[in-house]
Parts: structure tokens; sequence; C-alpha cells
């Protein structure tokens, strides 16, 4: 009983534990799924920083009526000399422009529209190396989350071995966790790069005032998820591994009681064979008040031949019991010799 007892209650845990398991698997897809989403949408896009840009306003002209320069005097005439009467910030124009890791796109303040430039030209040459590792950073980081969520859906929809799944559970935890390192490297890298490029970036380019966009946050948005998802994605996996032992501990345990009981069971019954079998062979006889004794007598009897004597046959009789009446032997022999 205990060994059934044992048995469904490790029917129940392992359903219990196949349900857990798997909503822990589900957390772990949705969570790579959004920190792949998330990576690739800042890599492509040019929102890591956004800022502003003095540059000096342009002439006016018949198209251009506002934010601009007005000398009062015939622009197309050489030989005029133009005064500005505009001072300080006056003389300067500020428009946005916004970088990301590819391009950098500033405001065109002569039409309408942006006007975009490679962000590896502008940045330091000898800033262009770690630049460029970067990038490459970024790269790997999305190929290994791609890679670990492949492995959370290979896991989660076609394992039904547990052995088989804990082996995939575990290597998507290691792809994710090398890819949430590199992708913490390459967004730290390409701080650095636009910091430095802030400062000694050409002077057509450099910000007045700057601040992260919306890229960098979904970029570090990615990272933390990609983390969650594996640190859910280990916690699976420790789990599972110790539900698992704990459940053939306690199969392990139930199978020994049941054996112990069994081997009890077949003593008791061989024990209860081996006694019916031996009081079947001895005879048991039905109690007297005193011993039955028997006595085989021999004698000379009349043979066959002619002659008196002895002969080669023999009597035998057997002996009145002890137990026999006395007087009743007496009466018998007084009516023979009457």
């Amino acid at each position: 009983m205990n060994f059934l007892f044992a048995l469904k209650d490790a029917v129940v845990r392992s359903d219990t534990m196949k349900t857990s398991r798997r909503c822990r698997a589900l957390l772990s897809v949705a969570l790579n799924l959004v920190a792949l989403l998330f990576s690739t949408t800042a890599f492509i896009t040019t929102y890591w920083c956004e800022g502003t840009q003095r540059v000096p306003k342009p002439n006016c002209s018949t198209q251009r009526r506002h934010n601009c320069i007005d000398y009062g005097v015939n622009e197309t005439d050489q030989n005029k000399v133009h005064y500005s009467w505009e001072t300080g910030d006056d003389r300067f124009l500020f428009r946005r422009f916004h970088t990301g890791i590819w391009y950098s796109c500033e405001e065109n303040i002569h039409e309408a529209g942006e006007k975009c430039r490679s962000f590896i030209d502008l940045a330091p040459a000898s800033e262009r190396g770690v630049l460029w590792l970067s990038v490459v950073s970024e790269v790997l980081y999305i190929l290994l989350l791609v890679v670990g969520f492949s492995l959370m859906c290979l896991e989660l929809f076609h394992s039904s071995n547990v052995i088989d799944g804990l082996k995939l559970n575990a290597f998507a935890a290691v792809f994710t966790v090398l890819s949430g390192l590199l992708g913490m490297v390459a967004h730290m890298m390409y701080t650095q790069v636009f910091q430095i490029t802030v400062s000694l970036g050409p002077e057509d380019w450099r910000p007045h005032s700057w601040d992260y966009g919306w890229s960098f946050c979904m970029a570090w948005g990615s990272f933390t998820c990609c983390m969650a998802a594996s640190v859910t994605t280990l916690n699976s996996y420790t789990k599972t591994v110790i539900e698992f032992r704990h459940k053939r501990k306690l199969f392990e345990q139930g199978l020994r009681e049941e054996q112990n009981y069994l081997d009890q069971e077949a003593f008791h019954y061989f024990q209860d064979r081996s006694l019916q079998s031996i009081s079947g062979t001895v005879e048991v006889y039905p109690g007297h008040t005193g011993p039955r004794a028997g006595l085989i007598v021999g004698g000379p009897g009349p043979g066959p031949g002619p002659g008196p004597g002895p002969g080669p046959g023999r009597g035998k009789m057997r002996a009145t019991p002890a137990n026999m009446d006395l007087g009743d032997n007496t009466d018998s022999l007084g009516e023979e010799q009457c």
C-alpha cells in the first residue's frame, strides 16, 4: 500500500512539475522574444542619441524667410558689403539631430527633410576600431539571441523526454547568458565612442546639447529582458533537476518499502506451507490411556510331514493387550478345565 501511495504521489508531482516547467518555459520564450525584437529595432534605428547642433543661420532668400539672416541688400551683387546686426546666439540656428550605430541624421536647414551621414565616418580614426568591434558584438548578440530562442522553442514544443528537455534548457541558458554579456559590452563600447566623437568629431557635427534616445533605451531594455530570460531558464533547469531527484528518491524509497513488505509476506507464506507439509506427513493416532504393546510369538507347529516334530512352518500370534481384563481370562480357563 505504501508503494501505491508513493506511486500516486509521484504521478501527481510529475504532472505538477510538467505544468510548472511549461509555464517557466513560456515565460523564458516570451522574454527572449522581447529581447530579440528590442535589440533588432535598436540596431537598425538611428535614435540612440539625439539633441541639437548650433549652426550659423543661412542667408534669407525668396524660398526661405524664417530663421535666416536678412542683410537688406542684393545678395547677387558681389561688390556690396554685407552687414549683420545680429550678435550672440541670434546669429546661430539650433537644428535637431539623431544618431544611431550606422548613421547620423541632421535637420536640413536649406530645404525640407533630413541629411544623413555615416557615423563610422564621423567617429575619430582612433575610435573606429572600437566602433567596429561594437558593431560585431551587436551582431553576435542578436545571433545568439536567435539561437537561444530557437532552443527554447524546441524544448517547449518538441521535447517530450525530460532528459532531452533539460539538455536543451541548459544550452539555451548558456547561449542566452553569452548573448546578454555581448550585448552589454556592445552598448558600453558604442556609448564610449559617441562621447569621444562629441568632443573630437567634425566641427559642423558637434552637438550643442544631447541626450540618449529611445533606441538606446530599447537596447538596454533588450539586455534586461535577455538576462531575465537567462535567469528564468537557469531557474527552470535547476528546479527541474531538484524535483526530478526528489521524485526519484521518493520512488526508490517506496520501492524499498514495498520490497521489504513482499519479503516478509513471502517468508510467512513459505513458513506456513512448510508447517502444513510436515504435519501432513506425520500420522497422528488417537490418544489412549495406556500404551499399545504387541508381541510376535513363534513356536513349533505341525509340519506338513508324516511324523511328529517341529515343522518348517512358524506360527505367528499377536499377544493380547496389557490392559485386558484378567477376570475374564480366569473364567475362560475354568470352563476349559471342566
